[in-house]
């Protein structure tokens, strides 16, 4: 792994609000292309192809190629596969929903993640780490009432993507016991890229010029989130910048009322604050307990 430096949470926290804003971009950019007529698999294709520059560029200028090796060629493609078919339910999500409420379900995923931790990988989760969970499961159920107008498929998708984030989270957490975060991304958005490519021609069609630069500048956007991610914690502790992730929550709902014309309901605005303070505790107690939150450093299917 790259050596800590000397901590600058500024810096850190800079890097995580450029992160937050670059998903939030992105999935506006993505439901943007949908609403053009654009499917799932020509998002993941697209999303995936443009971030792979952002990827190579930064292995060229950074960590350099040698941080791609695997001692584990298995463990990355079992989770690149529960990648792939988590992105495909997100994007799915994002084309069915309004977009706050879309990015606010994602956010889920950590919560549902300790749950699974708990059942699969036979980790101790103390009371108060359970009354988060529930915390968190009431603000899912908030947004998902049928009095916030979403789609009945649509919010299912979006709960369904949020399990699917969940299980990536616990295959990132196994998987980074032994392998680079440098190899996790690149393996992954080399897989979801072929994935897309193979999907194309059964699913893709032909988009004029200004659909193809919201594809390409949404998979820049991905890219350049998913490495300011990872970059934030090489300044400051985990603690202190995965609050800011939750300000994804916020951009997504104001672009949604802004740009969609699709304000939140005060339902959705409430269910979001209670995942929101959710996961910021979830976090909170994962660093007490001397663990990284799985998705402090890699959360690529948000993305």
């Amino acid at each position: 792994m790259t050596p800590q430096p000397t901590e600058r949470p500024l810096r850190g926290i800079a890097m995580r609000i450029t992160s937050a804003t670059s998903f939030a971009l992105m999935g506006a950019l993505l439901k943007a292309a949908s609403a053009r007529g654009v499917s799932t698999p020509e998002m993941i294709f697209y999303r995936n192809g443009w971030a792979l520059l952002v990827v190579a560029t930064w292995l060229s200028l950074g960590p350099g190629w040698k941080a791609v090796r695997t001692r584990a060629p298995a463990a990355h493609l079992t989770r690149s596969a529960i990648g792939l078919v988590s992105m495909l339910l997100t994007f799915g999500a994002l084309a069915l929903l309004p977009l706050g409420e879309a990015t606010a379900l994602t956010y889920a995923a950590p919560i549902i993640a300790t749950v699974l931790s708990a059942v699969f990988l036979k980790e101790q989760i103390g009371i108060r780490r359970w009354a988060a969970v529930a915390v968190g499961f009431a603000g899912v159920l908030l947004i998902a009432h049928p009095g916030n107008g979403g789609a009945p498929i649509g919010i299912l998708v979006g709960v369904a993507a949020a399990f699917g984030q969940s299980a990536v989270m616990i295959t990132v957490r196994q998987i980074s016991r032994t392998e680079d975060v440098a190899a996790i991304v690149f393996w992954f958005t080399i897989f979801t890229t072929i994935a897309g490519a193979a999907m194309l021609p059964f699913f893709g069609s032909s988009h004029d010029r200004t659909t193809m630069l919201l594809l390409a500048l949404a998979g820049l956007g991905g890219g350049i989130g998913q490495l300011s991610m990872t970059a934030s914690l090489r300044y400051a502790p985990v603690s202190v910048v995965v609050p800011f992730d939750y300000l994804q929550i916020v951009w997504g709902i104001t672009i949604g009322w802004l740009i969609f014309l699709t304000p939140a309901t005060p339902l959705v605005f409430a269910g979001a604050a209670l995942i929101a303070a959710s996961g910021i505790y979830t976090a909170y107690r994962e660093r007490a307990r001397g663990k990284e939150p799985a998705e402090a450093r890699s959360m690529p299917e948000s993305s």
